[in-house]
């Protein structure tokens, strides 16, 4: 028939698993659909919930909404479970209660948990602002089932005992801990950790006055992430080291400097590192060569990740390690194949002397920042050793123009790579005075010198 309605005929399991991929305000509205659906949301497995959806309101009655919400669904299958529970507070302030639903949510055995918490401050006695903070249940620390957590802008009590055994995935965005140690008890107590996401909070009301040391020790930790955020504050008065100790780590992430030095430790199965830490944390500050205590951090840092295999460096890396090399050497990377860099051009001096201590690369991706205000013109003359024995692949990224400076890298790598068999050059859609055919005819004379080069345009224009 054409008016049946094929969708109500399915399984009630297959249409909750269905409402599980939605978020809890839109499979709340199939109630209206029919009888058949009037409770169907109250049995899905998962709840996805922003407390600001619900309707503007005076606080007491909008905390009433939530919590009145959550004690409906928790009551109607008091034996069933939520396999996924994601709360979003916003601006949402203190919700009294909150905090024992999460509590009985734990207990019914979760298997993935997101709460972000309030952010803001509250005035108290117009004298000053005090923040505020949800701590979560204690009860979450021995959960049994939880295969990832996920924590913003919440309190972590001193934990105790800590035993998630089967934890596999914890991101935690401004986190406040008690003490520094908490979260290497809190990382301990997980056994079957593979990855970790870490966001310091900086804000010196949240993690005291004292300089802290927070550690990451983990037997089977594989991929470690301090990504990129902006947020008000770019830099803490509060001084913090990051210590990581992870033999099983493969992937490591440092795309800011959250932490005044970075220390590392028997990265024994390390692949993969991305780097985009300048060693120094006020916003547009540079390390100082003439610290002894940092150079000796870039020191033992460098060395600790030595054995890598792949290495992304983003600019601000570049120009760090360049002022280290002024007064330190940069320890060789003997094991690298692939490195993708981003260069200043006023750097570009730089560029064989970084790569003399790569000398198994064999896969170069190389992206520079040029300037049409370059006073003195740069030479690329001396010639790394991978270049005679290992490398067989560059790719010149998002090229914009094409003038005398971008011509000049391309026939470094042409002239002067005996083993180089392919050379890809990225062109964004960038309006130029050179179509890209001339510029690869151009290049193509200089690569006859190189008859075993292979010139490839990537014709997968960049934005």
């Amino acid at each position: 028939m054409s008016g049946r309605d094929r969708l109500s005929a399915l399984p009630e399991s297959l249409l909750t698993h269905i409402l599980s991929y939605l978020p809890t305000k839109h499979s709340v509205k199939t109630s209206v659909l029919s009888t058949r659906w009037k409770n169907l949301w109250l049995n899905v497995p998962a709840l996805d919930l922003n407390c600001e959806d619900f309707p503007y309101r005076e606080e007491e009655e909008e905390e009433e909404a939530v919590l009145g919400f959550l004690d409906r669904l928790l009551e109607f299958e008091p034996g069933s479970r939520l396999l996924k529970f994601k709360v979003k507070c916003g601006n949402v302030e203190d919700i009294g209660g909150l905090r024992d639903r999460i509590s009985t949510v734990i207990h019914r055995g979760p298997q993935h948990l997101d709460f972000e918490s309030f952010t803001e401050y509250i005035d108290h006695d117009d004298a000053f602002l005090y923040p505020f903070i949800d701590y979560i249940p204690l009860n979450l620390y021995t959960s049994r089932t939880l295969v990832s957590l996920k924590l913003t802008f919440s309190g972590l009590e001193d934990p105790g005992f800590v035993w998630m055994p089967c934890l596999k995935s914890m991101i935690l965005v401004k986190v406040h801990f008690h003490y520094a140690a908490d979260l290497e008890k809190l990382v301990s107590g997980c056994p079957v950790l593979e990855e970790l996401t870490l966001v310091r909070n900086m804000d010196p009301i949240l993690v005291g006055t004292d300089e802290k040391i927070m550690r990451v020790r983990s037997g089977s930790l594989k991929r470690f992430r301090v990504p990129l955020w902006h947020g008000k504050r770019c830099r803490s008065s509060v001084k913090c080291t990051l210590e990581i100790d992870a033999p099983m780590l493969e992937h490591m992430t440092l795309g800011e400097d959250h932490y005044d030095s970075v220390m590392v430790k028997n990265l024994t199965s390390l692949f993969m590192v991305d780097l985009g830490i300048k060693f120094a944390v006020k916003f547009g500050e540079f390390v100082d060569p003439g610290d002894l205590s940092k150079r000796n951090e870039i020191r033992y840092f460098l060395s600790g990740i030595s054995s890598v295999k792949h290495m992304n460096i983003s600019e601000k890396t570049v120009q760090a390690l360049e002022l280290y090399s002024n007064v330190g050497l940069i320890p060789k990377f003997n094991y690298l194949s692939r490195l993708e860099a981003v260069f200043p051009y006023k750097l570009l001096q730089f560029l064989p002397a970084f790569l003399e201590c790569c000398p198994n690369l064999k896969h170069l991706i190389l992206e520079v920042y040029y300037s049409r205000e370059m006073e003195d013109a740069f030479e690329l003359t001396n010639v790394p050793g991978c270049f005679l024995s290992t490398l067989e692949c560059v790719q010149l990224k998002r090229i914009h123009e094409w003038e005398e400076e971008e011509m000049k890298v391309a026939t470094y790598f042409l002239e002067n790579a005996a083993v180089l068999k392919k050379l890809t050059l990225s062109l964004t859609n960038y309006p130029r005075y050179v179509s890209d055919e001339e510029i690869f005819e151009e290049v193509n004379k200089v690569a006859k010198r190189s008859p075993a080069c292979q010139i490839l345009p990537d014709w997968e224009l960049c934005e």
